[in-house]
């Protein structure tokens, strides 16, 4: 019975992030961690992460950075325990650790009007302390940047970059092809480093789907880590409060809607809290 439950978990998650590689591509496709999804692979991911890092290093050196604290404590610690549960619970599992190559850093930009965070391929993050005025707890922080690490663990920037190389399209056609949601994040890396950032794929807007699969992996990856999961709906109503009249419908974003995004998280909070407990590390 529980394995057939399974199944029916699994088809319905399938169903809802679906498959991402065309069959004559099968030889370059690879499969998310845990959703199972195939995705289209087509760069190495030590090649793109290799790329992250040093747009990495190029950023840290030229942003305001806030490098002592409480605040940035409680980023790495909240980072640490995440480091710790994923690579725990792919060992426990017997499988291969998907972050076992990352070279994980944690930095806090001082920008009190951005309310965003970060994470390139690799497990490079950045938090912004205008965040930290929504985020409010240190269980709302650890959803947001367990949402971050999944892109990272998903690989869902070699995703991107991949697709982009199949259908061979500039910036601006390919701005067109993503509902023009160039992310924030993209905008500011590049514009502090001078990089240009789509180029190199380090952080080609993710789309919905990707969106939605690092919504429910930073859901097992927080629950996992010991935090309460529960603050995820809360999060998303005070965000969606902060954007009142600014979000736009949800068929012209990447994003899910925050109205779309609290329903899934609700529908998947009670499993993952039981399927996916803290571990211990």
């Amino acid at each position: 019975m529980s394995h057939m439950k399974h199944n029916i978990n699994r088809r319905k998650f399938l169903g809802l992030f679906g498959g991402g590689c065309c069959s004559i591509l099968m030889p370059s496709c690879a499969t998310v961690p845990i959703t199972e999804r195939k995705q289209l692979s087509l760069i190495p991911e030590a090649t793109i992460n290799r790329q992250a890092a040093a747009a990495y290093e190029n950023f840290r050196s030229k942003t305001k950075l806030i490098t002592t604290g409480s605040q940035l404590k409680e980023i790495k610690e909240i980072g640490k325990k995440m480091e710790n549960a994923v690579s725990a619970f792919f060992l426990n599992k017997g499988e291969k650790d998907p972050t076992a190559n990352f070279g994980w850093d944690y930095i806090l930009v001082d920008n009190d009007k951005v309310v965003n965070a970060w994470c390139m391929p690799g497990g490079k993050i950045a938090v912004y302390t205008g965040l930290l005025k929504v985020t409010k707890n240190t269980d709302a922080l650890s959803i947001v940047m367990g949402h971050e690490i999944a892109h990272a663990v998903a690989r869902h920037s070699v995703e991107r970059a991949s697709q982009a190389m199949t259908i061979n399209i500039g910036t601006a056609v390919a701005d067109i092809f993503t509902g023009g949601a160039v992310s924030q994040a993209r905008n500011q890396v590049g514009n502090t480093t001078g990089m240009d950032i789509y180029r190199i794929g380090i952080m080609n807007p993710f789309g919905r789907k990707q969106e939605t699969e690092a919504d429910y992996l930073g859901l097992i990856f927080s629950s996992l880590s010991g935090y309460d999961i529960r603050e995820s709906v809360k999060l998303w109503e005070r965000m969606a409060e902060r954007n009142k009249g600014k979000e736009p419908p949800v068929f012209l974003s990447t994003h899910p809607s925050s109205t779309k995004r609290i329903e899934n998280l609700e529908n998947w909070i009670t499993e993952v809290i039981l399927k996916y407990p803290p571990i211990s590390t």
